[in-house]
C-alpha cells in the first residue's frame, strides 16, 4: 500500500513538472493549457479537463480542453453562479460531485458526458486565481471504475495545477498590458512624427519638403525673425501661417501686409498707421499693422521690393520695436514676431546696393528656402489629386485624370509653381467635357501654355515650345560650337536665344543645353563667349 502511495506521488511529482515546463515554454495561452490538459488525462487519468477564464464581458469561457471538439468547446459558455462551474467561479471554493448523473446542478453544457451510459462519472472542480482574486476554473472528470477516487487527493493536485496556471495568466495579462502600453506609445510618437513633418495645408511628402516642415517646426517656437525664400507660387504664406500657429503666439492675431502691393507713402501708413489730420483724407485715428499684430505675428511678403527709404524706417523699427504713427509724435511699443519672405536674389541687391545690408542681417536671422516644384516633383501627385477633391467639392463633379495626363504634368516644368498647377487644374477641369482630364485637355497640348505665353509675350516670332524637364544625362561626343539649325532663326540673336532658354530653366546650365539640344561643354563654350553672368538662386 505505501509502495502504490510512492508511485503515485512520483507521478504526480513528474505530472507537476512536465506542467511547469509546459507553462513556462510559450507566450500562447491556449496552446499550452491545452497541452497541461493533455498531461493530466495521460499521467492521471484526469479525463476531459477544462480551463474555464473570466472574459470582458463577465461571463466564464472554455479557453482550452481535453478530450473535447472544438463544437463542445464553443458552448462551454457559463454565467457566474450558473451550474456547477459557475458556482466554484463564484465561492471561490472547490467542488467535488462524486456522480454528475445525480447532481441537478451540473449542466453538462459542452454535451461531452454520455449521462445515460450507466457509467459513474465524478467531477472535480477548484478556482484558478491571482492572488485573492478569482480569474476562473479548471475541473476534470474521474471515471470510476472499481475502486473509488482520492477527491481529496486530486482536490489537493489540482489546486496546485491551478496555482501555477493562475500565476502564468498574471503573466499573460502583464505582457499583454505592456504590449498594449507599448502600441499606445508607438501611436502617440508615429502621431507625434506625423505632425512634426507635416503642416496643415501644405501638402508634401518628397524629402526636401520633409526637411522645410522639420525647418518650421524647428524654427516656430522660438521667436527669432524668420525669412522665407523661394520663387512665386512656392506657397511662402502658408508656411508663414503655419509657423505663426506652431509658435506659442497662436492665438494672437496673424497679420499679413504685401509690400510690393503699396507706395512708400501707403506702406508707411499701413504699417504704422496714422494720426487724424496727418493729411488729407486722414479724418480719424487708424491703427498700423504693427499695432494690430501686437502680441503675435506680422507677415511682410514681398520684403526685397521696398524702396530704400523705407527700408531705412522699417529698420529703426526692427531695432527699437517702436515706432510713430505717421503725424504723431508718441513712442509706441509692440511684441510681435516678425516673418518676411521674398522671391528676389536678396545677397544681389545687397551687391548692387538696392537693399540695405543691415537691414538684410537683421531679417535673415533664420532662412527657409521653399523648394521650386520641378525639384519636388513626387508630390505632384498629391497636390493634383488635392487641387481635384476641392474642385469637383466645389462644383459637385466626379472628374478624374488619366495616367497619360498625370504623366505630362509630372514632366512640365512649372514655372509658377503650386500656384501655376491649381490654375492648370481648375482650368482643365473647367473646360473638360467628359469624366476624366485627358492629355489631349491639357493647355500645353494645344499651345495655350499660360506661363509659356508669358515668356513669349512681346516677340510674336518666338515659337511656342513645351517646357519639358529631361531626365536622361547628356553623354553624346562634344563637337565644336555649332548653333546652326539647332533652333528656329525666330531670335534677334544667338544671345537672346541662350538667356531665353536659361530663364526657361531657371538658369540651371545643363537643362538648358538638354532644351537647346546642345552638350553641357558647347553651353558652357557660348555663355563664356557671350559674357551672360549666371544667375543664382
Amino acid at each position: 500500500m505505501a509502495r502504490l502511495h510512492d508511485k503515485e506521488s512520483n507521478i504526480e511529482l513528474i505530472t507537476i513538472y512536465e506542467i511547469s515546463k509546459i507553462l513556462s515554454s510559450s507566450l500562447d495561452l491556449h496552446k499550452t493549457i491545452r497541452e497541461v490538459l493533455n498531461v493530466l488525462s495521460s499521467h492521471l487519468k484526469m479525463y476531459r479537463g477544462m480551463v474555464s477564464l473570466v472574459q470582458d464581458n463577465g461571463d466564464l469561457q472554455v479557453v482550452g480542453a481535453s478530450g473535447l471538439s472544438d463544437e463542445e468547446i464553443g458552448r462551454g459558455r457559463f454565467r457566474i453562479g450558473e451550474g456547477v462551474t459557475g458556482k466554484i467561479m463564484k465561492s471561490g471554493m472547490p467542488v467535488v460531485i462524486p456522480d454528475i448523473a445525480k447532481e441537478p446542478l451540473f449542466l453538462n453544457r459542452t454535451g461531452s458526458r454520455n449521462l445515460e451510459a450507466g457509467q459513474v462519472i465524478s467531477f472535480v472542480g477548484v478556482p484558478v486565481k491571482v492572488g485573492r482574486e478569482t480569474i476562473g476554473v479548471i475541473s476534470v472528470d474521474r471515471e470510476q471504475a472499481g475502486q473509488r477516487p482520492n477527491f481529496q487527493g486530486d482536490t489537493r493536485f489540482l489546486s496546485m495545477v491551478a496555482n501555477l496556471i493562475g500565476q502564468t495568466v498574471r503573466l499573460h495579462q502583464s505582457v499583454a498590458n505592456e504590449r498594449q502600453q507599448l502600441m499606445m506609445e508607438k501611436s502617440r510618437l508615429q502621431k507625434e512624427l506625423h505632425g512634426k513633418y507635416n503642416l496643415d495645408n501644405v501638402i508634401g511628402q518628397s524629402k526636401i519638403m520633409q526637411e522645410v516642415f522639420a525647418e518650421v517646426h524647428q524654427a516656430a517656437p522660438g521667436k527669432s525673425t524668420v525669412l522665407l525664400r523661394g520663387e512665386s507660387g512656392t506657397g511662402k504664406e502658408v508656411i508663414a501661417r503655419s509657423i505663426h500657429y506652431l509658435s506659442s503666439r497662436r492665438d494672437k492675431p496673424f497679420i499679413k501686409v504685401n509690400c510690393a502691393a503699396l507706395s512708400e507713402t501707403l506702406l508707411e501708413s499701413e504699417l504704422f498707421g496714422h494720426e487724424k489730420g496727418s493729411f488729407t483724407g486722414a479724418t480719424q485715428e487708424r491703427k498700423g499693422r504693427f499695432e494690430l499684430a501686437n502680441g503675435g505675428t506680422l507677415f511682410l511678403d514681398e520684403i526685397g521690393d521696398i524702396s530704400p527709404g523705407f527700408q531705412t524706417k522699417l529698420l529703426r523699427v526692427l531695432q527699437e520695436r517702436e515706432f510713430e504713427r505717421v503725424g504723431g509724435n508718441k513712442p509706441i511699443k509692440v511684441d510681435i514676431r516678425l516673418i518676411t519672405a521674398t522671391n528676389r536674389n536678396l545677397e544681389e541687391a545687397v551687391a548692387k546696393g538696392e537693399f540695405r545690408a543691415d537691414l538684410y542681417y537683421r531679417i535673415n536671422v533664420v532662412s527657409i528656402f521653399l523648394p521650386p516644384l520641378r525639384e519636388r516633383r513626387e508630390d505632384i501627385p498629391l497636390l493634383v489629386d488635392y487641387f481635384l477633391q476641392k474642385f469637383n467639392l466645389e462644383n459637385q463633379k466626379r472628374i478624374g485624370i488619366t495616367p497619360e495626363a498625370l504623366k505630362i504634368m509630372l514632366d512640365c516644368y512649372w514655372p509658377g509653381n503650386v500656384r501655376e498647377l491649381e490654375n492648370c487644374v481648375e482650368r482643365t477641369m473647367t473646360m473638360t467635357r467628359g469624366s476624366a482630364i485627358r492629355e489631349v485637355d491639357l493647355p500645353c497640348q494645344q499651345n495655350k501654355c499660360f506661363s509659356l505665353s508669358l515668356r513669349s509675350y512681346g516677340n510674336p516670332g518666338r515659337p511656342i515650345i513645351p517646357i519639358v524637364a529631361e531626365r536622361a544625362e547628356e553623354h553624346a561626343p562634344e563637337p565644336e560650337p555649332d548653333f546652326q539649325g539647332q533652333e528656329p532663326s525666330s531670335f534677334a540673336s544667338e544671345r537672346e536665344r541662350l538667356v531665353w532658354a536659361m530663364e526657361q530653366c531657371g538658369w540651371v546650365q545643363a537643362k538648358a543645353a538638354r532644351l537647346l539640344k546642345l552638350t553641357s561643354r558647347q553651353m558652357g563654350y557660348a555663355l563664356q563667349k557671350h559674357k551672360i553672368e549666371i544667375k543664382r538662386f
